[in-house]
């Protein structure tokens, strides 16, 4: 294991709403190792966007509030206790983000080169003419073709995937420790979307920083991620190396993730298996576990009590009571069998103090 440029912990943040409260995000946990690539993926709504602004101190207080944990950024500085102040200064400089959608994230009433040129001026006391030379650079850095006259356009006289390449700029531009990418591919066709992975990869690797990568899209982690948080329903069901998700998951919510993607190497035609049922009401979550609804191998002890993260090897847990010593053997499917001889039931115990499974 690397240094941690990022350590989250115990993370709770809600939302008070008319209806009431909104719990999106429920004791989550992970690392950031300097220089990887970590994805955390799950389905909308599951609570990845919300972490992500949480880190860079984004959510409106109010109505969201940051209930407990830690959010420790360098060993250092832990980010829930900054003041509004003290966080300006560390975003946009020591950490970076680029959001989903660059048409509503870009100023439409500023040019490109204003908006890139921003944050230098700011963090790093530029005068405007050093600046725009700047700007200038980052623009070709990123891939846009005569930079120069760039810097003078809009963000509505650029393409999708140009201004993508705007936001990177900007989030680049006062060279962060830590990247947070936020869905950056979503809106983009697939030919450009690889060319934003290619050039996030590229960057990443002259620059060394760390990237936290928001996403669904399970090609993307496969192209760009060393490590995987899986989220459902704000809390993390299973986390581990890249290797250990796609091909020794652990938990039935990962196997439904996989199971839904269509894959290239398949000999026969076989039809996509959506996740059956709807994620909890967040609301009011339900006591167990919160997959334990959709789930094909739920037992008792699901309904009722929340499972313990488990040990599956070295830096993966799965927070599923199948992982428990007493519980039913269930081999993970099929899809994982063509690489490293299959996923099956490796080590197991639990990372908490362990409990009778019990009443199951």
């Amino acid at each position: 294991m690397g240094e941690p440029i990022l350590q989250v912990d115990n993370l709770k943040v809600s939302f008070r709403m008319h209806g009431g409260e909104v719990q999106s995000v429920r004791g989550v946990s992970f690392a950031v190792n300097k220089g990887e690539t970590l994805a955390i993926v799950g389905e909308s709504g599951c609570g990845k966007s919300v972490t992500a602004q949480t880190i860079m101190r984004l959510i409106p207080m109010p109505p969201g509030r940051i209930k407990e944990g830690s959010i420790v950024f360098d060993g250092k500085l832990d980010v829930v206790k900054l003041s509004d102040k003290q966080m300006e200064r560390i975003r946009g400089s020591e950490m970076g983000m680029i959001f989903q959608d660059p048409m509503t994230s870009l100023n439409p009433t500023m040019t490109i080169g204003s908006q890139i040129a921003e944050g230098l001026r700011k963090h790093q006391r530029m005068s405007a003419s050093q600046a725009e030379a700047r700007a200038v650079e980052l623009l070709k850095l990123v891939g846009i073709a005569n930079p120069q006259g760039r810097v003078r356009q809009y963000p509505h006289e650029l393409s999708g995937g140009m201004r993508q390449r705007v936001m990177i700029a900007i989030a680049l531009a006062c060279s962060p420790k830590l990247l947070i990418a936020d869905e950056p591919t979503t809106a983009l066709d697939v030919t450009i979307q690889a060319q934003i992975i290619a050039l996030m990869k590229e960057l990443q690797q002259r620059t060394d920083a760390a990237i936290i990568l928001i996403t669904h899209d399970l090609g993307v982690v496969a192209d760009m991620a060393q490590r995987v948080v899986v989220m459902y329903a704000g809390k993390v069901a299973e986390q581990g190396s890249l290797e250990d998700i796609f091909y020794r998951a652990r938990h039935p919510y990962t196997w439904g993730l996989l199971r839904s993607v269509p894959r290239l190497d398949s000999m026969r035609k076989e039809d996509l298996a959506p996740i059956p049922g709807t994620p909890p009401d967040l609301y009011a979550p339900p006591a167990g576990c919160a997959f334990a609804a959709r789930c094909p191998h739920a037992m008792n002890v699901c309904i009722d009590h929340d499972p313990l993260h488990f040990h599956i090897g070295p830096g993966h847990t799965a927070a599923c009571w199948l992982n428990h010593a007493d519980a039913p053997q269930v081999e993970a499917p099929v899809f994982a069998a063509h690489v490293q001889g299959g996923a099956t039931a490796g080590s197991r115990g639990p990372v908490d103090d362990k409990e009778a499974m019990a009443r199951g």
